[in-house]
This record gives C-alpha cells, structure tokens and sequence, in this order.
C-alpha cells in the first residue's frame, strides 16, 4: 500500500542520513586530525551508530509482518552479528573501543549501509539507476566479507579483556553448581559468524545473480 512504501520510505531515509553523517564525520575527521582520529572514532560517532543498528532490527520486523519482501534468516544473521559484535563486544570493553579496527569495521559498515539505504529509497519510488544497482548488489558481497574478518578480529583482541575483567562470565550455584566463561561463548561464536558468513555470501550472489545476471535490469523509469 502506499502508507507501507511511505514507511518504508521514511525508514530508509533516516538510516541513510544516520550512516551518511557517520562516513562522513569519519573522512573529515580523518582528513583533519590524520591517524590520531581513529582512536577515538567510536567516542566520536558510537552513539549515532549505535541508533542505526537498534534501529535496523525493525527491519526483521518488516519481514515478519511482509512488507518486507527480503529473505528473514540472511538479515536476521546480518543485524545480530552487527548487535553482537557492537554492543556485547565493543561497548563493554573501553580497551577495545580505541583500537583501529573498530574505525575500520565501521567504515566497512556505513559504506555498506550508504549504498543499500539509497538505493533502496530510490526503489520504493520505482527509480533504477544502472551503477547504483551495479554496487548495490556487487559491492556488497566483498565488503561483507571483510567486513566479518573485522568482526573476527575484534572479537580475538577483545578475549584477552574479557578473560582479565570477567565482564559477563557467571557462576551459578542453584540449582546446581554452572559456571559460563564468557570468552568461550565468544570462541564458538567465531564458528557460527563464519559459518553464517558462508550462507549470507551465497544469499547475496543469487540476489546479485536475479537482478544483474539476466540482462534485465530495471533503469530509471521516464
């Protein structure tokens, strides 16, 4: 209906501008202050990034409730790993918030959601541009990829903190004697983020496969 596309609409233009303002606070900040920026990059911009990715899990529920036509398990894994790695991670330990890798994993995110969140506008008003589904749909797949080797760097400097702080490991007494070492809750979640990163990658190339590899590809409607 068209209150669902203007919704739909409406979402798609908050996060663009949300990731805009991040990848662009990143490049000037960088272009300013040099390497001494990326330090403090989630000081800089953790809150806003921090907005978008709880608001990105509406977009399991747009799915849910079909106003969505997206395959539910590739961005239910998508969103998670982003909640996971950002607010379990990287927010509970201030050691890991200076480290580089997050301003890297960051850039990789925002220039994702960039190109995904305008062309996704322009498709809610049926407008195709060539290039911009090109990246849309080609883009993604290597930066998605780094983008989980980033993640699993983060989580690999980050085990040495979890193991000092036991921030998150517990110890239950009742009704039995249960202990969680959370570091290895981590490790075995190395496995599934990349074993999820398998699925997700060979989701995105049948998606890239279904709108470049048939020599149809929708162009801006006159």
């Amino acid at each position: 209906s068209f209150n669902m596309n203007m919704y739909l609409f409406v979402y798609d233009l908050m996060q663009f501008c949300g990731h805009s303002w991040i990848f662009t606070n990143m490049i000037i900040r960088f272009m300013t202050f040099g390497k001494d920026s990326l330090a403090d990059t989630f000081h800089s911009i953790g809150l806003v990034m921090r907005l978008c990715q709880l608001l990105s899990v509406l977009e399991i529920l747009h799915i849910l409730i079909g106003i969505d036509k997206s395959h539910l398990l590739p961005r239910f894994l998508q969103i998670t790993e982003r909640i996971i790695v950002l607010f379990v991670v990287i927010n509970s330990q201030e050691e890991v918030q200076g480290k580089y890798v997050v301003c890297v994993l960051f850039l990789l995110w925002n220039l994702l959601d960039v190109v995904r969140y305008t062309y996704n506008m322009l498709a809610r008003m049926d407008i195709y541009y060539l290039p911009l589904t090109w990246l849309n749909f080609s883009l993604c797949i290597p930066l998605y990829a780094l983008s989980v080797l980033a993640k699993g760097f983060t989580i690999c400097i980050s085990l040495p903190y979890f193991e000092s702080f036991g921030t998150y490991s517990v110890k239950l007494l009742f009704p039995f004697t249960f202990s969680i070492y959370f570091p290895y809750v981590l490790k075995m979640y190395l496995l599934v983020l990349f074993a999820g990163m398998c699925f997700i990658i060979r989701n995105l190339l049948s998606e890239r496969v279904a709108h470049l590899g048939t020599g149809n590809i929708k162009t801006k409607r006159s």
